[in-house]
């Protein structure tokens, strides 16, 4: 499978689920191939969190979506540690970060120790737990989501972090008719629950090593 046909088909597999996003999901496979992240900062409501699950599902994919918040410790995103009484032994327990497709969630209400546990996973594909490194699947894609104009309780991300993303998107809302493309689409059943992959993992690696 070349770039082209990689996209095509997987716009039209998002088109499937997401009415007139054409150009911003070709601006997430760009951010995948490059290996980056994006950083969609809009109003709720407007279809980010379903976008990624169709992306995810689209390239067979893990998927994981973490609701930031305030009380949201750096061990509920990379995971921990725990003791296993009947075995008499500490195991890891890997977190969320442990998917290939991350949805982060209102990204700056968490605190800024807990977005930080994002930063090792986005530069170098891995997180260090108690002196452990553990390797991140590949690929490896974080989609961030900050609503831009509730900012009370909220932690401006720093610049450290804004550097971990390639790119800032704005979904924006839908016009008129794609509004009642929505209605009609969803009043029949959920595309989303029967969307199938179009892309292999494998796939997706080789293209991105070409891109590389």
């Amino acid at each position: 499978m070349n770039f082209t046909q990689f996209a095509q088909a997987v716009q039209e597999n998002v088109g499937r689920v997401i009415v007139g996003k054409a150009e911003e999901t070709e601006l997430l496979l760009a951010a995948l191939l490059t290996e980056g992240h994006v950083l969609l900062e809009d109003v709720p409501g407007i279809g980010k969190t379903t976008l990624a699950k169709a992306l995810a599902r689209s390239l067979d994919c893990s998927f994981a979506r973490i609701q930031f918040t305030p009380d949201l410790l750096p061990s509920d995103v990379t995971g921990l540690n725990y003791y296993n009484q009947k075995r008499q032994e500490f195991e890891f327990r890997p977190g969320p970060v442990f998917s290939q497709v991350i949805l982060a969630d209102e990204i700056n209400r968490a605190t800024p120790r807990t977005q930080s546990s994002l930063l090792e996973a986005m530069q170098e594909r891995q997180v260090t737990i108690d002196g452990t490194t553990y390797q991140l699947p590949r690929p490896f894609l974080v989609i961030a989501t900050q609503n831009p104009i509730e900012l009370e309780g909220t932690f401006p991300l720093p610049e450290a972090q804004l550097d971990r993303f390639l790119m800032q998107l704005r979904l924006g809302y839908p016009n008129e008719a794609e509004e009642e493309e929505i209605l009609l689409r969803y009043q029949r059943d959920d595309p989303l629950a029967d969307l199938r992959a179009v892309a292999s993992t494998a796939e997706v690696l080789e293209l991105q090593r070409r891109v590389r």
